[in-house]
C-alpha cells in the first residue's frame, strides 16, 4: 500500500515546497520511501513552472533539504481522487481547497500544524513578503507539522506489514 500526501500553499514557491522537501525527508529516514509518496502545489497559478523561492531554497538548504529541483504546480481537479492526504498551510489554503473539491473527497484536506500537538488549529505563516527570520520560523513550523503527520500516516495507513524492520 501506499500513501500519496499533497502539500498545498497559495503559490508552491515557499510553504508547500519547503514542506515536501521536509516530508520526503522523514520519510526517508523512517524508511517509508516504498510506502509514501509526496507532491506539492499551489491554489494559485502565478508561479507555474517556478523553482522554490531562493529563500527557502536558502534555508532549506542549511537544514540538510534540497528543494532545488522542484517545480510550482497548481492544484488540479484530479489531485482530490489521487492524493490520501491533502495538507494546506494555512486556513486560506484549507478553505479554498474545499470550495473546490468535490464533498466525497472533503475529509482528505487537514491543515499541517493540526498534526503538531502544541500548533492545532495554527497556520504556517507565509514568509513571502518578510525576510529570512520568516522562512526558518516557516521551516521550524513545518518540521513540527511533518513529524507529527508522519506519526499519523504510520498509525492510521500504513498496516504492520509495510513498517521498517527495527
Amino acid at each position: 500500500m501506499s500513501v500519496h500526501i499533497l502539500f498545498v500553499c497559495l503559490g508552491n514557491i515557499c510553504r508547500s515546497p519547503s514542506a515536501e522537501g521536509i516530508f520526503r525527508d522523514l520519510v526517508s529516514k523512517a524508511e517509508y520511501r516504498d510506502h509514501i509518496e509526496v507532491d506539492s502545489a499551489g491554489t494559485g497559478a502565478w508561479h507555474i513552472g517556478n523553482p522554490p523561492d531562493k529563500r527557502a531554497q536558502k534555508v532549506a538548504l542549511e537544514r540538510g533539504v534540497d528543494i532545488r529541483g522542484l517545480k510550482a504546480r497548481q492544484v488540479h481537479a484530479n489531485d482530490f481522487e489521487r492524493f490520501d492526504l491533502i495538507v494546506a498551510m494555512d486556513a486560506s489554503n484549507r478553505d479554498d481547497l474545499l470550495a473546490a473539491c468535490p464533498d466525497t473527497f472533503a475529509r482528505k484536506i487537514s491543515m499541517l500544524l493540526d498534526h503538531a500537538p502544541d500548533q492545532i488549529g495554527q497556520d504556517v505563516p507565509d514568509p513571502y513578503y518578510g525576510g529570512e527570520d520568516g522562512f526558518h520560523l516557516m521551516f521550524d513550523l513545518i518540521e513540527q507539522g511533518a513529524k507529527g503527520l508522519l506519526d499519523h500516516v504510520a498509525r492510521k495507513h500504513l498496516s504492520s506489514s509495510n513498517k521498517p524492520k527495527e
